[in-house]
């Protein structure tokens, strides 16, 4: 049973997370590609999906450090909220800009993404996130400027994995620990979870954001579709062509125009795009 409420994430105060990285760079995916943000990459992610292309971010280990742009690896990963605000300013090349929490997966951590809000000024927030955790989502909106969520296939993913849970933190600080919500196991799950999480998108600053290989069914492709028609016909999809790895392979273009097809056949506002970020030899 779920027993999260939105109230819940501001009544515990001096929360961490675990940092891999924050930088300037531009927005490479989704609604506002091109435009120049600074990123915070949080450490932990359950899932395996074959086409991520930042498996370094997955674990959760002792001695992991912060990488952060202009000054020299931190002695500890897990930062306070107001830390990751005095990096983020650190990082910026000039003027202010958005900041994207990705990771990893940021919905791990809402007390810590409800108070960084808190403390970035007039910077939007904005949410990249796999679409796992529709309580952390739900806690968690009012205070994101926009939702990047990733429309996953089952066929894309491997078993999750369970985080380590207690010496996952500092010593003294076990509040710190990932939230503990059930993460999908079987397509069965996914689609439970896709269904609950899209009615949370309506009438918000969204896209959805579907990765397509080459191996990528046309039948799980045209369910996830036809949920997001039903469910959030408002939100916006980015059709994004994966990027090869050794688990997945890039789709030719007939395969990206028969699901950019299907998309269109249900009245949804569609778009192809690359990895930017990736064609410009960006972080």
């Amino acid at each position: 049973m779920r027993t999260s409420t939105p109230a819940a994430a501001t009544r515990r105060r001096g929360a961490r997370a675990p940092v891999l990285e924050v930088f300037a760079s531009i927005q490479g995916e989704g609604r506002y590609v091109g435009e120049p943000q600074v990123f915070v990459r949080l450490r932990g992610c359950p899932l395996r999906c074959s086409y991520c292309d930042t498996p370094h971010s997955w674990l959760l280990r002792e001695g992991d450090r912060a990488h952060i742009a202009g000054g020299d690896p931190t002695d500890d990963a897990w930062a306070s909220p107001f830390q990751v605000a005095c990096w983020v300013a650190q990082a910026e090349p000039g003027v202010p800009r958005a900041v994207s929490l990705t990771g990893g997966e940021p919905l791990l951590w809402p007390d810590f993404l409800v108070e960084l809000a808190g403390m970035l000024g007039q910077r939007p927030l904005r949410l990249e996130t796999a679409g796992a955790h529709p309580d952390a989502l739900e806690r968690v909106r009012d205070v994101i400027a926009h939702v990047s969520l990733d429309l996953k296939l089952p066929s894309d993913l491997g078993p999750p994995v369970e985080l380590p849970r207690g010496s996952s933190a500092p010593e003294g600080e076990l509040r710190h620990e990932p939230v503990d919500d059930a993460v999908p196991r079987n397509a069965a799950e996914w689609r439970a979870t896709r269904r609950e999480t899209l009615p949370l998108l309506r009438g918000r600053d969204a896209v959805g954001k579907l990765i397509v290989t080459s191996q990528s069914p046309v039948a799980e492709v045209l369910e996830v579709l036809e949920d997001v028609a039903e469910l959030c016909a408002e939100l916006p999809i980015v059709i994004q062509p994966a990027t090869p790895v050794a688990r997945a392979g890039q789709p030719s273009a007939a395969e990206l125009d028969a699901v950019v097809e299907l998309a269109l056949e249900l009245g949804l506002e569609t778009r192809l795009l690359p990895q930017l970020h990736r064609l410009m030899d960006r972080p």
